[in-house]
């Protein structure tokens, strides 16, 4: 089965338009702060009125659209809250990834943050896809992918959790200054809490395969794999932390897995 076209291209404009009408705003706020890291904030803000709007206007089943609004709720809520408490501790200094931008344009800078900002806000849509599946789905009571889903999810956010709190309890003991946290899920991966945001992707593709068409949303796990890896997440990270803490760095490079959690590799 496939979902009726017409409302899922209703329901996707309206996910395209609230976040680039939102990153807009984003990027005169970033300006008048002169931090363009408040950006990673308010991606994982702009979720919710996405989600919120989706299900409103979406004919789909109330308890499958309901809990799935909770569920990202959730999710952005404690990201975004996270990004926000961390870029509000460094202010003003900005985070390693948008100095670096900054080099790179030197000149029109604010021009290119303002195409990067909005983006942003097309990726906020594209990944909605899933989410728009769900909202157009009427058929009553939850299934098999609805609850596999909403499992995973929850491993997913209390893993994500545990990394963010291990390498904020590592940070907050000034004898750790330049060294690399090896606390807890951080002996097994270098990026745990990505590993385990990728992972909340994934709940989300299996929570649409209850739905017609359920299973076109299978880009969306593999984008956000895509951009942890490969672009604005391992990648940008890890420059940044080998030129600050050098052969300590270099040396958990050696001995732990990037993203995939696996034993420490000896010798």
């Amino acid at each position: 089965m496939m979902p009726e076209w017409a409302e899922f291209w209703r329901l996707m404009a309206f996910a395209l338009a609230i976040p680039l009408i939102m990153m807009a705003g984003v990027w005169v706020m970033a300006r008048v702060l002169n931090n363009a890291g408040i950006v990673d904030i308010f991606w994982s803000y702009g979720f919710i009125p996405v989600v919120l709007a989706g299900a409103v206007l979406g004919a789909g089943d109330t308890t499958r659209s309901f809990l799935l609004v909770l569920m990202v709720t959730i999710w952005a809520a404690r990201l975004g809250t996270y990004l926000w408490i961390r870029v509000a501790r460094h202010h003003p200094e900005e985070d390693g990834r948008y100095a670096a931008l900054r080099q790179q344009f030197p000149k029109h800078t604010w021009a290119m943050f303002f195409g990067f900002f909005e983006a942003q806000g097309v990726l906020i849509a594209l990944l909605s896809v899933p989410f728009v599946l769900v909202f157009l789905n009427g058929a009553p009571g939850l299934g098999f992918f609805e609850y596999a889903g909403a499992g995973l999810w929850l491993l997913a956010i209390l893993g994500e959790a545990a990394s963010d709190a291990q390498l904020n309890r590592f940070r907050s003991d000034p004898a750790n200054k330049g060294k690399t946290c090896r606390l807890g899920w951080w002996k097994y991966s270098r990026h745990p809490n990505y590993f385990c945001e990728w992972l909340v992707w994934v709940a989300y593709f299996t929570y649409a395969l209850g739905s017609p068409g359920g299973w076109i949303a299978v880009y969306a796990p593999a984008l956000m794999y895509l951009f942890l890896t490969k672009v604005t997440g391992i990648k940008a990270t890890e420059e940044h932390a080998v030129r600050s803490r050098g052969e300590d760095y270099r040396e958990y490079q050696r001995t732990t897995n990037a993203f995939f959690p696996w034993f420490v590799r000896r010798g």
